[in-house]
Formats: C-alpha cells, sequence, structure tokens
C-alpha cells in the first residue's frame, strides 16, 4: 500500500486525475457549514453529508427531506428522534454508536433534551445537497401518498438536518 501526503481535495503535482477519478479528503476543520460532502465541496453527484451539532435543550422544526433517504450516525450526545405513527407520535432515544435511517418525505424532528451536553450526528442523504421541508405538524406518511403528490415547496430550505 502507497501513503501519499496530499491532502483535501487539492491535486498532488503530477497529479492529472478528473476529480471524478480519486478519492477526496475532507479534514474535520474543512467542513462548508454542515457539509463535509456534496456536490459544491467535492462534485458528489448522488450523496451529501455532513456534520451537525444541535445544542443543549434544542429542537428542530418538524420537516422531511423530500425525496432523500437520511443515514444519521450518533457521535456524541443523546439525541431524540420524534415522528409519528398514526396514532402518536413515538420518541425514539439514542446514544453514541446508534444509527438511524428516515425514509423520504417522513416527517419527523430532532430534539436535544440534555441541558449540558450538544448532540453530534453525522448525517448522509442521497441526494448531493441537503433538503429539508419544514411542515406544520408530524403525521404518518401512510402507503398511497404519492412523491408527486406531496408538498414540496418550489424552493426548499437548504440547510441542517
Amino acid at each position: 500500500m502507497t501513503t501519499h501526503a496530499a491532502s483535501g481535495s487539492e491535486r498532488s503535482a503530477g497529479d492529472d486525475a478528473p476529480p471524478n477519478n480519486r478519492v477526496h479528503r475532507i479534514r474535520a476543520g474543512e467542513l462548508d457549514g454542515h457539509a463535509a460532502i456534496s456536490g459544491g465541496t467535492v462534485g458528489s453527484e448522488k450523496l451529501w453529508m455532513g456534520m451537525v451539532v444541535n445544542p443543549p435543550l434544542s429542537s428542530t422544526d418538524n420537516h422531511h427531506h423530500g425525496d432523500s433517504e437520511a443515514g444519521v450516525y450518533v457521535v456524541s450526545g443523546h439525541p431524540v428522534f420524534v415522528y409519528h405513527d398514526g396514532t402518536q407520535e413515538v420518541r425514539l432515544a439514542a446514544g453514541p454508536g446508534d444509527f438511524f435511517l428516515v425514509p423520504p418525505f417522513v416527517p419527523h424532528r430532532e430534539e436535544n433534551p440534555d441541558p449540558i451536553e450538544p448532540a453530534v450526528v453525522v448525517i448522509a442523504r442521497t441526494t448531493q445537497e441537503p433538503i429539508k421541508v419544514s411542515v406544520p405538524e408530524l403525521y404518518r406518511l401512510e402507503e398511497t401518498d404519492t412523491r408527486e403528490g406531496s408538498t414540496v415547496p418550489d424552493t426548499p430550505w437548504r440547510g441542517c438536518c
């Protein structure tokens, strides 16, 4: 195995490989806001990854991520993921090392009930940029719902989870 000292998305001398024909490294201090891997940072076409820090005693609004699947890995803290099962809100408490899958169009929210410790999560989505569509309340996504029939604004808010 050969190890090279080149870092980030910079090409090393003599490296004429196209940007989508090599491995990209994004160092911890090089995130673009929340985004580490996206179309804008490294030219990703089908994947967005980033890190989000949820402060103590915080909560996101109710939202979904459009047609994108989202995978969440809990790095630290104890976030709570909330969705609706058709009868009531379901609260899934998490801890470091836990993984979650949020399917497309499923309304949910993330909470950090801890008064001291932030919750840090890494998120991967199946779109190259993050999509967040706010909804007024949590509801169960019915199997008869179609993606075309879902309410997705023309210009979705693009930001963290």
